[in-house]
């Protein structure tokens, strides 16, 4: 069961830290969850979809995850580029904690879970990968993309996977008209009910 509250920063009820055993990168792995975030019972069916979907990320690349609950998409991409750095970032505190936690305990020193403000604002991404909260409201969340995906470098990609019933379509055209001349968005691909959406920078 979701919390409603999970999109705030300090949400309701204790923060008790409970096992989670889940697939990741090919492996089971022993982490940490809580009450009160996104998914608190393991992968959901859209971040599955997600990481089943997006091409492997910048090996050695700045990355990010926008949204990263307890960590599942920073954690992945940690493992699959272990030369890279990922920035995992979320405004609930305790999904924060859990994700550097769970990067701990998988040994992974290449994560860097934070809120949106304390990434430095000159940092560039060489891919990013988001389950974004489309529940949030349709302001938040158009104002939290055009906050992260301007600062793709020039190459690089946004894989999205976001639910055809909440609004992919329409996102996707949404993002087409925002984003300045030299991004493109298409949809890569449809699976169990969601959409990939990719956002491109053009190399020059």
């Amino acid at each position: 069961m979701e919390s409603a509250h999970y999109f705030t920063a300090q949400p309701a009820g204790p923060f008790t830290r409970k096992p989670l055993t889940v697939e990741l990168a090919g492996a089971t792995r022993q982490l940490q969850t809580s009450s009160g975030i996104f998914s608190p019972d393991g992968v959901d069916k859209g971040t599955a979809v997600l990481l089943a979907e997006a091409p492997a990320p910048a090996p050695q690349g700045t990355l990010l995850d926008i949204g990263c609950g307890w960590g599942a998409i920073a954690l992945t991409m940690a493992l699959r580029a272990p030369h890279s750095h990922v920035y995992a970032v979320d405004v609930n505190e305790r999904c924060v904690t859990l994700s550097n936690e769970n990067a701990a305990l998988l040994g992974l020193k290449n994560v860097t879970a934070s809120t949106p403000d304390a990434v430095d604002p000159e940092l560039r991404f060489d891919t990013i990968w988001s389950n974004p909260p489309i529940r949030i409201g349709k302001d938040e969340l158009h104002a939290l993309l055009l906050r992260w995906l301007p600062r793709l470098v020039p190459g690089g990609s946004a894989w999205l996977v976001v639910q055809k019933n909440l609004g992919a379509d329409s996102l996707q055209r949404w993002l087409a008209a925002e984003l300045d001349s030299s991004f493109t968005v298409t949809r890569e691909s449809t699976s169990k009910s969601f959409r990939i959406l990719r956002v491109r920078k053009a190399s020059h």
